[in-house]
């Protein structure tokens, strides 16, 4: 079963968790069809909120509900046949329980969740923390330890969520600056002039061009964070400042869908008065551009924490 559980993370336990109650989502970063379901269903119970749900589905399948994987985990939330059998819920109230449905896998993510939840409800420390890591290593291992065991597999595991659950999160402060952002837009700015190729990234065999996302990628790897190569997974790696909190080295997104995030297309890194270094499409070549236009979607802060909690394949 691949099926991440949920994790809520009450202020003062974890650090940098997310606070109780009112935990809104990033603008788009759940497809617009599925962020009703997320909204409703992540609220199901104290242990979870939608952003923590969000960051599970993506993480299993990158919001698709057709995934498939070689253990045989189906559907949007990779439930294996046997857990589904037991937890799987008829989410519309359609009288069918299908795991390839969203709108009876998402329901069904958040109650499994929430069942495990109940599990350690007893034992010390934070209820979220303990049910992730009871997913990870087992109820009894959590029971037996009095909370997280001293697992390295599952410490990471549980920091992993809860850390990539943050870019799901609509930021309730100011976010703060990324060290590596000087860095990384020096390394954009030495390629400016460059020709654009569709899907490089700056191979000698492609003579050092790139793509959007591919220069997004370089820069940032000059500084030693790994991003995702493609731009809709670029975004979720890290927190979302709003438009007029820009600082240069925040990841700037265009997308054919204000609402979606999957629909990103386009990607620069920016640099401040309102422009960004970008590769923009074949025939151009690497340049600064406004970032302002119809289809600016929104922007990422990219940390290294974010970037190394996103899932290898989404």
């Amino acid at each position: 079963m691949l099926l991440v559980a949920g994790v809520y993370i009450v202020a003062g336990n974890l650090a940098g968790g997310v606070a109780a109650g009112g935990v809104g989502l990033a603008k788009g970063a759940v497809p617009a069809a599925y962020q009703p379901l997320v909204r409703k269903w992540g609220n199901l119970c104290p242990a979870i909120n939608p952003a923590l749900l969000a960051a599970q589905l993506y993480q299993e399948s990158g919001f698709n509900p057709g995934a498939r994987s070689p253990a045989k985990a189906q559907g949007i939330a990779q439930f294996i046949p046997g857990t589904w059998a037991t937890h799987g819920v008829d989410g519309d109230g359609d009288g069918d329980r299908d795991v390839w449905d969203p709108d009876d896998a998402i329901p069904s993510a958040a109650s499994y969740d929430c069942e495990l939840a109940k599990y350690v409800r007893h034992v010390p420390g934070d209820v979220s923390a303990n049910m992730l890591a009871a997913y990870n290593a087992g109820a009894y291992a959590v029971i037996r330890y009095g909370g997280v065991p001293p697992y390295r597999e599952t410490r990471n595991y549980v920091k992993t969520i809860t850390t990539l659950s943050r870019s799901f999160a609509a930021p309730v402060t100011r976010v703060d600056p990324s060290r590596q952002a000087a860095g990384a837009i020096a390394y954009a700015q030495s390629k400016l002039g460059t020709p654009y190729l569709w899907g490089g990234t700056g191979t000698a065999a492609q003579s050092g061009r790139f793509d959007c996302s591919g220069l997004t990628q370089a820069s940032y790897d000059a500084v030693g964070i790994k991003l995702p190569r493609v731009a809709n997974d670029q975004y979720n790696a890290g927190p979302h400042p709003a438009r007029d909190e820009l600082l240069p080295g925040d990841l700037v997104f265009f997308s054919h869908d204000p609402a979606d995030s999957r629909a990103i297309h386009h990607v620069g890194i920016y640099v401040g008065g309102g422009y960004m270094i970008d590769a923009p499409r074949t025939g151009a070549v690497i340049r600064f551009d406004p970032v302002d236009g119809g289809d600016y979607f929104g922007a990422t802060r990219v940390t290294e924490d974010g970037a190394k909690a996103l899932p290898t394949r989404v």
